[in-house]
């Protein structure tokens, strides 16, 4: 049975390792002014590795060009071709291709147009809770190509989509189904597994693209369970570095016709000369997951290392989960706090990533966010004004939240500053509109 099923409540890391882990990452602490912070935004982009800074800087300072035959030139070719590999590693995907694109939001419109432009069908099946990205590139392909878009509903209770509610919208006439793996609202986890085997029950040859970015970072993927046609990730959220999406796509779906330059393989999707560096900062996410791994594992083969690390992500970030929720010895949780309502609040945890979404009685989203940050806490709001918020939050009936998103290079002590700041701000909110002193 795997790791991350033992523990509903989750698994911190021992103390030990807990500082190693720390060490491995920049301004976990401290801000890059040097000034102490708690960031838990992290769902809007990701500590980065400490390698991985510097690997990029290594990388990108080599003038030479990857499509030559010299020395250096060859070095750079071996460095994608690692890379290109451990995007495999990552998904357990054998075959198709792997690609490079400035964003992660540029790759989805790419496997979205190739699909809907190519593949026969009267309808295309997508969620409520897509990032814009996916959203608006079914919308606007179903648009050009005059099909029916069909938008799954989300659960108000889950926080995430119903497998029932996706492949209900699935027939024989769909050409493409275009699922996110985890809500960046609400956290919950659709149960891919299930959708990939329902769906494809009802049309076996069915092209299904699946958005990774947020969850990728959190838990395990494995694509020889739930073979897709397309994902993509964004290595900013994955301790990485901006400016980078690398994306795979099935042997079928990377011989549809898409934008390439003639002279190119059929399956090739890169444009453009390539950036090494987004190779090499890749290499070094799946070093360190691996290098987590083996304090977990004796395997040797690096997918069963990176599989025991991301494995122990996982479980370490629902051991923070829960002391969120529910407190730790030194702090009362989020559930407790009066005055703090946790919106969507699933109780399996094992359904959810490290994502939760509170509101104050008292406060709204953004003033809240303020007065974190008045105590040294990064956290976000995610407002109905905001393109990436309205529709998901919408289709929950709320009107706002504080998206709070901490890392796995957090402690469960980290945890208990952040409800300790939270108690104080609820304290000081009903205590100001009850007219008492702040």
């Amino acid at each position: 049975m795997p790791a991350n099923t033992n523990h509903a409540n989750g698994l911190a890391f021992s103390d030990a390792l807990m500082r190693e882990v720390k060490q491995r990452f920049l301004h976990v602490d401290h801000d890059h002014h040097g000034r102490e912070r708690l960031y838990f935004d992290n769902a809007g982009g990701s500590f980065r590795l400490k390698a991985a800074a510097e690997r990029f800087m290594q990388v990108d300072a080599i003038p030479d060009n990857a499509e030559r035959i010299h020395a250096t030139a060859v070095e750079l070719q071996q460095i994608q071709a690692r890379a290109a590999a451990d995007v495999r590693t990552i998904l357990n995907a054998r075959g198709g291709s792997v690609y490079a694109s400035l964003t992660a939001s540029g790759a989805m419109f790419d496997m979205v147009r190739a699909v809907a432009e190519n593949v026969p069908g009267t309808n295309m099946v997508t969620t409520v809770l897509e990032h814009p990205s996916s959203f608006d590139a079914m919308s606007l392909y179903a648009g050009k190509t005059g099909r029916e878009l069909r938008v799954a509903k989300s659960n108000q209770e889950t926080g995430g989509v119903d497998v029932d509610e996706i492949v209900g919208l699935v027939d024989e006439n769909t050409c493409l189904l275009n699922v996110i793996y985890a809500s960046n609202i609400s956290g919950a986890k659709l149960d891919m597994e299930q959708i990939v085997r329902r769906a494809r029950a009802i049309k076996p040859d069915l092209y299904i693209v699946v958005d990774a970015v947020q969850h990728a970072p959190h838990g395990l993927i494995d694509l020889e369970k739930t073979p897709v046609d397309g994902i993509n990730m964004a290595p900013y959220k994955f301790f990485g570095c901006r400016g980078s999406g690398l994306s795979w796509v099935s042997d079928r779906a990377a011989l549809l016709p898409h934008h390439k330059l003639a002279g190119k393989k059929p399956d090739f999707w890169d444009l453009g000369s390539s950036a090494p560096w987004q190779f090499a900062v890749f290499t070094e996410i799946v070093d360190y997951v691996c290098w987590l791994g083996g304090h977990f594992s004796d395997a040797t083969e690096r997918r069963a290392l990176f599989v025991a690390g991301i494995a122990h992500i996982e479980l370490h970030e629902r051991a923070l989960l829960a002391a969120l929720l529910d407190g730790s010895g030194k702090a009362t949780g989020l559930r407790n706090i009066k005055g703090v309502k946790v919106f969507l609040d699933h109780p399996d945890l094992t359904k959810r990533d490290l994502i939760i979404g509170i509101g104050f009685e008292q406060l709204d989203c953004t003033q809240a966010v303020v007065e974190y940050g008045q105590r040294g806490v990064t956290v976000y709001e995610r407002v109905a004004s905001s393109i990436y918020s309205k529709r998901m939050l919408d289709s929950f009936g709320l009107e706002g939240t504080v998206r709070v998103s901490p890392l796995h290079c957090h402690s469960i002590a980290d945890v208990e500053k952040f409800l300790h700041v939270t108690q104080e701000i609820a304290v000081s909110a009903n205590g100001f509109r009850t007219g008492t002193a702040r």
